[in-house]
């Protein structure tokens, strides 16, 4: 699933969301890995909020010996789990939020000769992408993009993608019971999406 995206120039995301900054923040990186500081909306006090946050959950596993292991960040949430594993921050509104994206990236190909495929919404220089977020005692506040199906048309690229919200739509994934939510785990039609494939090849990070 999504492991890269480009959040996009801060002056469309400032005029798409119209949302206030929290605090001072610094310029991330033009592309976003997970566990690497990304851009998030969150709505606070009945306000659209703009903060950094790091990309991914921390996941600690255990070693051969049951030493703690450095924690992973698992940034991807699939809606089919929002039910059970991401309950507890899924059905909570205030952990909920949209993430600022222009595009995102997919591995394609064959294995060991995949490449970066870019998708993004045909003319929208910035979109939300549902995601969670929470507090946590590794990296500080962190967050997660919801995935779902991706279209048949776009199959080939990768069988998930993010979950893309219309504007009309932030207000009730980010206030609505979590029941009101499934009416989003649907494909994104591929009509609407750019493909871009290039030659780069996909490099692990």
């Amino acid at each position: 699933m999504c492991n890269r995206y480009q959040p996009g120039e801060r002056q469309n995301i400032n005029r798409l969301f119209r949302a206030r900054e929290s605090r001072p923040i610094n310029a991330g990186p033009d592309t976003v890995h997970p566990k690497e500081p990304g851009l998030v909306i969150r709505l606070q006090d009945g306000e659209l909020v703009l903060e950094q946050m790091t990309w991914g959950f921390p996941v600690v596993l255990k070693g051969k010996q049951g030493q703690p292991l450095k924690p992973k960040p698992v940034n991807n949430a699939r809606f089919d789990k929002l039910g059970a594993f991401w309950r507890r921050w899924a059905s909570d509104p205030r952990h909920r939020c949209l993430i600022p994206a222009a595009r995102y990236a997919e591995a394609v190909g064959e294995p060991g000769r995949m490449t970066e495929t870019w998708l993004s919404v045909k003319g929208e220089p910035v979109f939300a992408w549902a995601g969670l977020w929470r507090p946590s005692d590794e990296w500080g506040d962190c967050y997660t993009g919801v995935m779902t199906d991706n279209a048949p048309e776009l199959a080939y690229v990768h069988d998930r993608s993010p979950v893309i919200l219309e504007p009309h739509q932030w207000e009730t994934w980010l206030t609505e019971p979590l029941a009101s939510l499934y009416q989003f785990d649907r494909p994104f039609p591929a009509e609407r999406m750019a493909v871009e494939a290039t030659g780069q090849l996909w490099a692990r990070r």
